[in-house]
């Protein structure tokens, strides 16, 4: 099979085009086709000779797929399927009065297993590579109307890291798209291994899966408490050098019975104390077989302002495109494995 130009880094460009005999500087004449321009094949590449497309022709493919399935919901959300490795993902197009949000995955399926969300019910697949992630984005309808994105979408991207990093250079890099960091929140539960390289390597934000700041009961909820402590990702990430420079937040959702209580913010508020950041209070998705129970808006809002008087700055997100199964934690593409 042809490998894909789409994903490669400037780096990787240059190195294949030099591999072929072509000049240095085709590297990012092909990087400016492939991030600044809509083309749907290497011969629409028209500033590069004929001998240099058919070079590329004959070991490469443009490498976009795009969607073959949308689904809208009642608010406005729309979810997107993409065929990936034979199987497929899910990502998420969430538009508001201020905002467009792109939500994309990283992986098929997730190794984490946490017991509130559906990618982990599904087990793992396999990795996507830059170019997997990213066509998520260049293969949107909407995507010039795009102004935030989040990987936050079926996996772990920290446990992707190579090919998350890749995807972020080429976003945030002037000859790739070119966004701001500031743009752009990666969702992890807390990988301790490949925090330390994100926080070196990447200066997009950053958002952490808390859920429960007590030990015993985050093991309970994710498996991977036992050998990430929140503790420990909470001291990497504020020892980082860089801290201040980056958007951090806390993902929280409230559980019923179970991380709803005034000992809880008070142990939240003593692990971020003097940290600056935010808590994203979100509403529990129910999913089949889970006895968990989320709490009423009510709840939630005493939660928050709880914290919010002991110095926390806590918000409630708001759910969207649960009719459809695109809202957090509903994510799955098992039943088509």
């Amino acid at each position: 099979m042809k490998e894909a130009l789409f994903g490669k880094t400037l780096n990787e460009l240059t190195e294949l085009t030099v591999k072929a005999g072509l000049p240095k500087f085709t590297a990012r004449q092909i990087a400016d086709w492939l991030y600044k321009k809509d083309i749907s094949g290497i011969e629409e590449m028209t500033n590069l000779s004929k001998k240099a497309r058919k070079l590329l022709s004959n070991s490469y493919i443009l490498g976009l797929t795009p969607h073959v399935q949308v689904q809208t919901s009642v608010d406005g959300t729309k979810k997107y399927l993409f065929p990936v490795q034979d199987k497929f993902i899910e990502s998420a197009y969430i538009p508001e009065k201020s905002r467009n949000t792109l939500c994309v995955s990283t992986q098929v399926g997730c190794k984490m297993a946490c017991s509130f969300c559906m990618t982990g019910k599904q087990g793992f697949q396999g990795n996507l590579s830059a170019g997997e992630i990213l066509n998520q984005f260049q293969s949107l309808p909407e995507k010039e109307s795009l102004t935030n994105m989040v990987y936050m979408g079926m996996g772990e991207p920290l446990d992707n890291l190579t090919e998350v990093l890749k995807s972020l250079e080429i976003l945030t890099s002037d000859w790739g798209y070119g966004w701001s960091p500031r743009r752009i929140t990666v969702s992890s539960i807390g990988i301790i291994s490949s925090l330390k390289t994100y926080l070196e390597k990447s200066s997009c934000a950053l958002a952490i899966s808390m859920h429960n700041p007590f030990d015993d009961e985050r093991k309970r909820l994710m498996p991977v408490q036992k050998t990430n402590p929140i503790r420990e990702v909470i001291k990497i990430i504020k020892n980082h050098p860089a801290e201040r420079q980056r958007k951090i937040s806390f993902e929280y959702i409230l559980f019923r019975d179970i991380n709803d209580t005034p000992k809880h913010v008070e142990e939240i508020s003593k692990l971020l104390r003097g940290f600056r950041c935010r808590v994203n209070l979100i509403r529990f998705h129910s999913i089949p077989g889970s006895k968990l129970k989320g709490c009423s808006m009510e709840e939630m809002e005493k939660f928050r302002d709880l914290l919010n008087e002991k110095g926390i700055t806590a918000t409630i997100r708001k759910s969207r495109g649960e009719d459809i199964a695109a809202a957090c934690g509903l994510l799955s593409t098992k039943a088509m494995t």
